[in-house]
């Protein structure tokens, strides 16, 4: 396991690739998650050894096709560039979300819609060597009475990923959406390495119940200990996941941090604690 930045993740906006990478070497993330949009304009030759020059690794890299538009064809169109550029450097990670109610669809009708865009995409990255995550969603928040559940939990998500049966298809594993959904450490111990693609840490504000949590209102690995993080990474070694591990605080505070090094600085000292916490 590695620990790598997302720059978006503590609102950070607007860096090149060379910036970011440059910003997470200085703050001690050995690992970058990266646009492969940018890396195909620069050139996964050029992207490669930016990468290479600044001695950080791959992290995951984003889903470029817009599932969830009606477009969503035309991207997928454009996905095989994309793959190819992420097989050329080495970055064999891939992930995205997926919601977990529907305005429109009851759950059968809306595992199809999925399963139909989800399989297109991960047959794509198969034929590159690219592994696809995708994150299930899970607080009670998102899942409101008005709306059509959908998959919000571990388990449903390893359902969705068999269905797809394409062999590259796993998890994006998120501790606060593990801890959101109602599941528990002991799930993970069903699981494998070869399940997860890529994985995010955070903390949950104190202080509210499994009712009030708000998807973008998180805290920093370690900052409040409402999730049992040493356990969650406890697991994840155990497991032998060799992969990126992101911290996505969606924290208004780190967010309204001015400076991008300030910003990166705290959150690595929250990744550096959570390391020491769960003896790794």
């Amino acid at each position: 396991m590695y620990k790598t930045l997302s720059p978006g993740a503590i609102g950070i906006r607007g860096l090149s690739l060379d910036e970011s990478l440059k910003l997470a070497c200085a703050t001690g993330f050995a690992g970058l998650d990266f646009s492969i949009q940018e890396a195909a304009a620069l050139g996964a030759g050029a992207a490669k050894s930016l990468f290479e020059d600044a001695g950080v690794k791959y992290g995951a890299w984003g889903m470029p096709v817009r599932w969830l538009s009606d477009e969503w064809r035309a991207d997928l169109a454009e996905l095989p560039r994309y793959a190819e550029v992420g097989a050329a450097m080495g970055a064999v990670r891939a992930s995205t979300w997926c919601p977990p109610s529907s305005a429109e669809r009851e759950f059968a009708e809306n595992f199809a819609w999925h399963l139909e865009r989800f399989a297109a995409i991960a047959e794509v990255l198969k034929e590159y060597g690219i592994r696809f995550g995708i994150e299930f969603i899970g607080p009670q928040s998102l899942r409101p009475p008005d709306k059509h559940g959908f998959i919000y939990t571990m388990e449903g998500m390893l359902e969705m990923a068999a269905a797809i049966g394409t062999g590259n298809v796993g998890l994006l594993l998120d501790a606060w959406h593990l801890y959101t959904s109602g599941g528990s450490l002991d799930d993970l111990d069903k699981i494998s390495n070869a399940d997860i693609v890529n994985v995010h840490v955070n903390d949950a504000p104190a202080g509210l119940t499994m009712a009030e949590f708000i998807d973008n209102d998180r805290r920093l690995p370690c900052e409040t200990g409402v999730i049992d993080l040493a356990g969650f990474m406890g697991k994840l070694s155990a497991l032998g996941y060799d992969g990126p591990v992101t911290p996505e605080p969606f924290s208004a505070r780190v967010n309204a941090i001015d400076d991008p090094q300030e910003a990166a600085a705290e959150t690595a000292a929250s990744m550096d604690r959570l390391w020491a916490v769960a003896g790794l």
